[in-house]
């Protein structure tokens, strides 16, 4: 079937979903400098976002970063502040329940970035998984995403892997979120691992429980 083939595709391909450390070694005019986990330095402008860190603003020798929608000041030559995963905001639902359609696949509408989307839950997908032409729909640049190669039903082909900033099911919102786009179309897009981790999941009968973790 489609949806295991494109969870097949991504198995293995690992992506941070979350900074765990982040300085800021200099700017340029609107541009901040920042080291992403140790990772070599790199120019993200204001307003962008880089490794799920999108910068707020720069002035001076500062950077106010964004993420998992906590904001951080950075200073120019002090020490990397580490950022974890944020708690639910307030309003935020901290449980959805999903209940199986009649082929037993859980099949949520959902939003990506704010824009919505058909979701269907793949605990194969070690990401979540988009094909070109949704991707394009969804307005990402997913050209300035990392290349990966992986295997279709007609050959090899490049996909690309990139950090979204939200995937929403119901009132549950997630920021953060590792995505690969793969070079076809696919009917729906797979809700892998890189979401499903925040939750506790626990099934009774048709029904699917996401208890938040973090």
């Amino acid at each position: 079937m489609l949806h295991r083939l494109l969870a097949t595709l991504a198995a293995g391909l690992a992506l941070p979903v979350l900074a765990q450390s982040v300085a800021l070694s200099g700017v340029s005019g609107q541009r901040a400098l920042l080291v992403v986990d140790g990772a070599q330095p790199r120019f993200v402008a204001a307003g962008q976002m880089h490794q799920g860190v999108r910068v707020v603003s720069v002035q001076g020798d500062t950077a106010i970063v964004d993420i998992a929608g906590r904001r951080q000041t950075l200073r120019v030559g002090e020490s990397p502040v580490s950022m974890g995963s944020a708690a639910p905001a307030s309003g935020e639902s901290a449980r959805v329940v999903l209940t199986a359609d009649g082929q037993g696949h859980f099949m949520p509408q959902g939003q990506i970035n704010g824009k919505p989307v058909q979701f269907m839950v793949d605990t194969g997908a070690t990401q979540v998984i988009i094909g070109e032409p949704e991707a394009r729909r969804l307005g990402l640049d997913f050209s300035k995403g990392q290349p990966v190669q992986v295997t279709t039903a007609n050959g090899a082909a490049t996909g690309h892997r990139l950090v979204l900033d939200s995937v929403r099911i119901g009132d549950a919102q997630v920021y953060g979120v590792g995505a690969i786009v793969l070079p076809q179309s696919a009917p729906f897009v797979l809700l892998g691992n890189s979401f499903l981790t925040r939750f506790q999941m626990q099934r009774t009968n048709d029904q699917l429980v996401l208890q938040r973790r973090y």
